[in-house]
């Protein structure tokens, strides 16, 4: 098929044939397609957009473009979790424990930073030894034997997206809903799922700000993902706020074996983590509700089994075999800490979550490009939530940082980024809705 009358179908508003779009994106993984005939097809779906069959031909089109993992033989359901992206989310960090030590299997291929989010990947090269990138060998090993692995996407899988990615991001395509889907979900359902959950993220901490464009994107991603046959949900949660109270590589870390230590009982990361837990494997069929799963979840946090997982994940990959129990043997701690406090009495009621974010990569735990390098030690901790009444001068945040002039000029930022008034704001859910 000739690749510019398949852009000119799409500019003109079209449906694509799903042997049309397999056409494009074949040319595109062998690179006989053009950069330019690339970015043109994005801009065209941009502007003209693609029904769900469309989605699906894409999705599954690019998925195809490399290898798919065959988990056929394993003696546990294989599912996985997505999120969009916010600010302190080290959700995957301890969900993937508590999942496989209920009897998942669960291949999860991640991400680094993307903006002003933290990414997953970056948190745990934190950690001395661990590798992100092992032999697909290693990978199924641990799978099988411990239940879970976390690793990045390696040149195999969907080499397609990764391509179009690049072009998408110089050419302004990338908040297209379609694109975003087919994105995704065609490096997740490379790898082998069975049923994955979706945390779609919504507030000013999110790349979808609007409950509106937040419940497009789920439902895009769920009606693709159950087309394209596995089985799909979605929770659209709140990112007004950070979810966890730290946000940096190391310090996500730390809050990741506390948290795995049952010293998070009560927070909003745990709210996320337990609701997530148990749609994992109430669409896995591991149990028959919602409460069951929670209490599973719960009770295998409870024994210490889901730090166990791991511990012996971290060791598997490269990691100390003692890690969990030593872990400030191992984890580097930035030189300088700085108390961010309170200017004023009152309600902590709003919180520029991005900016936040932003502020973790102005310190160095993030990238301004890709080549840019982390420092893994800085970030900001003992972030409060909102709705806490405080004191003048009282902490509200600790800032890490390497040098005292990065600490003090974030503290300060970080001062203003809180709004505090005289009344208490009304709460909000931290899972604001299920789309499944």
């Amino acid at each position: 098929m000739i690749p510019q009358e398949i852009i000119r179908r799409k500019r003109d508003g079209q449906i694509l044939s799903a042997e049309e779009i397999g056409a494009f994106i074949a040319g595109l993984t062998k690179e006989e397609i053009t950069e330019g005939q690339a970015a043109a097809f994005a801009m065209a779906v941009f502007f003209r957009g693609m029904s769900r069959n469309e989605t699906v031909a894409l999705t599954l089109a690019m998925r195809d473009s490399g290898t798919v993992l065959d988990w056929r033989g394993l003696d546990r359901p294989v599912a996985d979790k997505h999120s969009t992206g916010g600010v302190g989310d080290n959700v995957s960090l301890m969900l993937a424990p508590i999942v496989a030590a209920c009897g998942l299997a669960v291949p999860m291929i991640s991400g680094r930073g993307l903006g002003h989010t933290g990414g997953t990947l970056d948190k745990l090269q934190s950690i001395p030894g661990y590798d992100v990138m092992p032999e697909e060998a290693l990978f199924r090993k641990v799978v099988d034997e411990i239940g879970c692995a976390i690793i990045g996407q390696t040149a195999e899988l969907a080499p397609a997206d990764r391509r179009l990615y690049a072009i998408r991001d110089v050419t302004a395509t990338v908040e297209s809903v379609p694109l975003i889907t087919a994105s995704i979900l065609s490096k997740k359902l490379a790898a082998g799922l069975g049923s994955l959950v979706l945390d779609v993220k919504v507030g000013n901490g999110a790349f979808m700000e609007s409950l509106e464009e937040a419940e497009t994107l789920a439902r895009s991603l769920v009606e693709v993902a159950n087309g394209a046959g596995v089985r799909t949900a979605a929770l659209l949660t709140n990112m007004n706020e950070p979810l966890a109270d730290a946000a940096g590589n190391t310090l996500e870390v730390i809050n990741c074996l506390d948290f795995l230590a049952g010293l998070k009982s009560g927070t909003r990361l745990e709210t996320v983590v337990i609701a997530e837990a148990a749609e994992m494997l109430v669409l896995a069929g591991i149990a028959d509700d919602r409460p069951e799963a929670e209490e599973n979840a719960r009770q295998v946090l409870a024994s210490g089994e889901a730090m166990e997982r791991f511990a012996r994940m971290v060791h598997a990959l490269g990691g100390p075999s003692d890690f969990c129990e030593r872990p400030d043997a191992y984890l580097e701690r930035a030189p300088v800490r700085l108390r961010v406090e309170a200017p004023q009495d009152g309600y902590l009621t709003a919180c520029e979550t991005r900016a936040l974010g932003l502020a973790v990569v102005e310190l160095g735990g993030g990238r301004r490009r890709a080549a840019d390098a982390i420092d893994h030690r800085v970030g900001i901790s003992e972030l409060l939530p909102l709705g806490t009444r405080v004191s003048k001068g009282e902490p509200i945040a600790m800032v890490h940082a390497k040098t005292r002039e990065d600490a003090e000029r974030i503290a300060k930022d970080v001062a203003r980024f809180y709004t505090i008034a005289d009344t208490p704001p009304e709460p909000s859910p931290v899972v604001i809705e299920r789309i499944g």
